[in-house]
This record gives structure tokens, sequence and C-alpha cells, in this order.
């Protein structure tokens, strides 16, 4: 369940904080099932793929056994079932989820790995930069947001970008819809909006848990974390996407200034 990895260790000091800079990937490079044979961008991921196993987990659990929980993580759960899978959890055994736990329970297990973090997934130095966007509208907005994200250590913005596709997948689940036979499947009722109402507060947090004041939101912060992660939601595909001529762009200026760099990402490829 750590939140930080190590792994690059033939590169200079300078060097690895210059590549941790470059984190952001292009989404369908980190899709396992993607194939073999086409010309893709070049990630400027430095890192593995870092995303605590609890988290990793607990979504994978919920896309396949909660998409249709009708209010899936705003219905109450097994505090003692829930404790005692963090428990596992965090003495690091290799946990299990399948379908003999509760959609409940797993639910909130993750809302309280979240909370519980001690630094926030949006690291709290950037509290205030990221909740600025609410005011503004269209590309400005998006823009700025990706700016930000690139702001997060490696380790936070995987495990974002993560939280994020698991979250726009049970929006895509909110409405009710019918099978090929006719029947029914009932919608989980969890729109975007909600769902960011929910997460929001764990994953922009203005002081740690348990600090004086924490949780004591006025109503202009409380919406404006609605509103950042609603649009962290829709365009999270977008906004962890780097751009050919960004790539480029930085590849051009390594080269000139940091050629040892440009040996790495080539060996890695």
């Amino acid at each position: 369940g750590a939140m930080c990895v190590d792994s690059i260790t033939d590169l200079s000091d300078n060097a690895s904080k210059l590549l941790e800079a470059l984190q952001l990937s292009h989404p369908h490079e980190l899709d396992p099932g993607r194939s073999r044979g086409k010309k893709r961008p070049l990630s400027l991921n430095p890192i593995t793929w870092q995303v605590p196993r609890i988290v990793d987990r607990c979504c994978t659990y919920l896309e396949m056994h909660g998409l249709q929980t009708v209010g899936i993580f705003r219905v109450g759960s097994s505090k003692k079932r829930v404790q005692q899978l963090r428990e596992e959890f965090d003495r690091g055994l290799n946990v299990f989820l399948d379908e003999n736990q509760s959609v409940h329970d797993v639910a909130a297990l993750l809302k309280e790995f979240l909370r519980d973090m001690p630094d926030s997934l949006i690291p709290r130095e950037l509290y205030g930069a990221f909740l600025s966007t609410a005011t503004m509208e269209g590309p400005a907005q998006l823009d700025t947001l990706q700016l930000l994200l690139f702001l997060l250590p490696p380790c936070h913005s995987d495990t974002l970008l993560r939280l994020l596709r698991f979250l726009a997948e049970v929006a895509q689940h909110a409405e009710s819809s019918w099978d090929p036979e006719g029947r029914q499947i009932p919608g989980n009722k969890m729109t975007v909006s909600n769902l960011a109402t929910v997460f929001g507060p764990n994953i922009l947090q203005k002081e740690k848990p348990g600090e004086k004041d924490a949780g004591a939101l006025n109503f202009e912060d409380s919406a404006a974390i609605i509103l950042v992660l609603q649009r962290l939601i829709e365009h999270h595909h977008s906004l962890f996407m780097v751009s050919p001529e960004m790539q480029c762009d930085v590849l051009r200026r390594l080269f000139q200034t940091d050629p040892d760099v440009i040996k790495y990402l080539l060996r890695r490829k």
C-alpha cells in the first residue's frame, strides 16, 4: 500500500528529478490489453505504474461487482468488516476481494483510505491552486488543471488517474438501461455530480484529518471542490494526455540540456 517507489537508480539526482517532473503518460500505453505493433507516442513516465494495492483492488472489485449497485458509496457498510479488511491491507497481506465481500464494505474502505492518507491525493500545498480553477471556464480551466496535474508526484498522479477512470465508469452506469431481452438494468444513481460530492472532500483536503478545523469547509470551498472534481472526472482522459507537440518540445530541450536522459528513455523503449 505504499505511495512512493524509487526505481531510478542509474541516473544522477538532477536527472531523476527531471524525469519525475515528466510523469504524465498516454493512457493507452497503460492499458494492459493493448495490442502490439502499432505506433504509439513515447511515454514520459519514468517510473512503473504506482498505484497502492488497496486502491487498485478496490476499484477492480467494484468495477466487477458494484456498477449496478444502487447508491454505491452512499449506503452504509459494516464498520467491523471494513476495519478487518483495512487491517489485513495494513499488515501487507495479499488480500483478495471476491463476491463474498459486500460492495458497500469495499466502497467504504476505498473512501476511508483516501480520506486518511497522511498527504491527500492532491497534495495540500496545491489545494488553493486547484480550487482557483473553479472560477475559470472553457479551455483555460482545462489547461490550468492539466498544468497543475503536471505538479503531482508520479505516485499521486497514477493513483488519481486510476480513481478518476473508475469514477467515470461508475457514472456511466448511473441511469437505468435495458439488456438485449428487454429487461431493465437498474442504474446506480451515482452521477458525476454525486460522485464529486462524495469523493471531493477526501481528495482535496485543506487540513490533515484530525487537525483543528479539519472538515469545516465553508460553502464556497465545498462548491468549488465538487466542481473541480467533476471536471477531473469528465475530462480525465485528455487531462492526463501529453500532446505530441509537448512531448516533441520536451525531448528537443532534453537533447540540448540532458542528453543522458534521452539515452535513458531510449533504453526503456
